[in-house]
């Protein structure tokens, strides 16, 4: 059989096997245009028309969206490489599977029964309700109770829905801040942090030996085993992050955009119940739109997405710029420029040392102060550690990703989690949610202007004075496109560099490799004098990724130059990786 005979036969199988009508419609339109001009073997005569067509159908069966730590993430389109209902079936079947094979814990009794159950949310993407529901159908169809949460719901209230609810497990519907032709499927355990390994390997092994998806048991919607939670899980969250501060406080003038996204209500009620006033929203962007067409990428990180919010703060002369992501688990913030010339946005790193230390500020008088735990991952900013250790505290290190933040005090006794941080704008306020939460994120920065602006102080004042006690942390990140990130990393171990930005490397951290304390991981650390570079692929697209930070110390309150001299130190590093990525690449 030649191989587009093989592409066609797969092809109508997987579409025999489909649920969605719809898909089946879609692929078979792909599969007719791509073999229009073929033999009736599907072997020749593929015309030049229908080259693309044909392309896009290998890609869609080139692989599988495959179950890593992440769950799932792709274009919403039919096919096993893509993000549709027969997806969604196969994956949910596995986690009932594997939910039951962990025993009387593993959630297979109904959610009414008070004892466990699946908690299922979605944002506003497309077809992410229809993907939550068929989720819910397969649950309960293997005898799983189901909690579903209102339509549409931030990621943070489903994280939250967990442990709030005793559930074995949750899952959400949502691609976070992905482009809008995609969404995704991310899987929460019971401690209500998001699944580690090796459960999503154990998923994925489930997945790949599942049979027909004619044959997985799926129920109608509304049954017995499926309860419709209304308000009352987002009043919970809402008395557990939003407790007002005792005492007046200034006026806070804010704006404030979802992106499109879920969060704006969510969002305003706690702010409303913290005792803030309202925020000027954004009215471009504030309601969800699965297009997210006032932005080319729904990404507060990304140049341009603050335009609007930006714009609207210059002329209401507002003291602060809050943005969500589109699911609500991240948080951007922006600020005046101190000689008032400008609005520019803090970067994850800056945000995190600012939280970081309003919190330890305000815990310093606790009982057992000195359990304290401060965390942050391997590529984001040292200078949260150096402001932890001179309060006393404890602070961990761990991989990227809120599935490892979340689980710090782990293995840590006596360690008490007060906040954790990673660079990409994602913020975690004690463990009302165990996970990014740019809601509760969003009430402690708030808390922290307020303060500063009683005392006549700006955010932009109080990271400077972070700066002049422990030095300068000047924080950068690339991430090329390369043809292959795996190559990069096997190069970069068969020759490691000797030095970078005309520094020497002092030393080398494989991460994985043994002996790290973190699990295995496909990371590389350098480590210069003054000078820090983070290098691993990306989870999510072929790019590599480098994390790069300078640190200068100051001497009194001249803050300048050290400065200057940390953005003279960036520029030709910057230059160094980046060739010696694309030239592995």
């Amino acid at each position: 059989m030649t191989a587009e005979a093989e592409l066609r036969a797969t092809a109508e199988a997987w579409i025999a096997d489909d649920p969605d009508a719809g898909d089946r419609a879609e692929l078979q339109a792909l599969l007719d245009r791509a073999f229009a001009g073929a033999d009736g073997a599907g072997g020749a005569g593929v015309s030049g028309d229908d080259a693309a067509a044909l392309g896009e159908l290998r890609d869609r069966f080139a692989d599988r969206l495959h179950f890593g730590t992440a769950g799932l993430r792709g274009v919403v389109a039919a096919g096993p490489n893509r993000m549709n209902r027969a997806v969604v079936r196969a994956a949910t079947a596995a986690v009932a599977g594997w939910l039951h094979a962990a025993g009387p814990a593993g959630g297979a009794v109904a959610a009414g029964s008070g004892a466990s159950g699946v908690v299922v949310g979605c944002d506003a993407r497309h077809r992410s309700a229809e993907f939550a529901g068929e989720a819910a159908r397969v649950l309960a169809g293997a005898g799983i109770g189901v909690h579903l949460l209102p339509r549409p719901c931030p990621t943070p209230l489903l994280a939250f829905a967990v442990r709030h609810l005793s559930a074995a497990a949750g899952i959400m519907i949502t691609a976070s801040h992905n482009p809008a032709r995609d969404n995704g499927y991310k899987l929460y355990l019971g401690d209500g942090a998001q699944i580690i390994p090796p459960a999503d390997a154990e998923i994925e092994e489930r997945i790949s030996r599942l049979g027909p998806l004619s044959a997985i048991p799926v129920t109608d919607s509304g049954g017995p085993l499926e309860v419709q939670h209304g308000d009352e899980v987002a009043r919970a969250y809402l008395s557990a992050i939003a407790k007002p501060l005792p005492g007046t406080r200034p006026e806070l003038h804010v704006v404030y955009t979802p992106m499109h996204g879920v969060a704006r209500e969510l969002m305003l009620r706690a702010i409303r119940a913290a005792g803030f006033q309202a925020p000027h929203v954004v009215a471009a962007q504030a309601a969800p739109d699965p297009d997210f067409p006032t932005v080319a990428f729904p990404n507060p990180e990304e140049p341009g997405a603050l335009d609007l919010a930006l714009a609207g703060a210059r002329a209401l002369g507002a003291d602060l710029v809050l943005a969500s992501d589109p699911d609500g688990d991240r948080l951007a913030v922006a600020v005046p420029a101190e000689d008032g010339g400008g609005w520019g946005m803090l970067t994850g790193d800056q945000v995190g040392a600012l939280l970081g230390a309003d919190l330890l500020d305000r815990t310093a008088g606790a009982p057992r102060a000195a359990e304290r735990l401060m965390v942050s991952t391997i590529v984001s900013s040292t200078l949260l550690s150096k402001i932890t250790a001179a309060a006393g505290a404890r602070y961990a290190e761990t991989l990227t990703g809120f599935k490892w933040i979340a689980r710090a005090a782990h293995g840590r006794p006596g360690s008490r989690f007060v906040f954790g941080y990673e660079e990409a704008l994602g913020y975690e306020v004690g463990e009302v949610v165990r996970d990014k939460d740019g809601i509760g994120a969003a009430l402690a920065v708030l808390r922290m202007a307020a303060s500063a602006k009683a005392a006549g102080r700006s955010l932009r004042e109080l990271y400077d004075a972070l700066e002049t006690e422990h030095g300068v942390h000047l924080t950068a990140q690339l991430a090329p496109r390369v043809a292959s990130p795996a190559r990069v990393m096997r190069g970069l171990r068969a020759a490691p560099p000797r030095a970078l930005g005309e520094a020497p490397v002092q030393e080398i951290t494989d991460y994985a490799a043994a002996g790290t304390g973190l699990p295995p991981s496909d990371v590389l650390r350098y480590r210069l004098p003054g000078a820090r570079v983070v290098i691993r692929p990306s989870g999510t697209e072929p790019k590599i990724k480098a994390y790069l930070e300078i640190t200068e110390p100051v001497t009194g309150k001249d803050l300048d130059g050290p400065r200057r001299a940390a953005a003279a130190r960036m520029a030709p590093l910057s230059d160094q990786v980046r060739a010696l990525l694309t030239a592995w690449g």
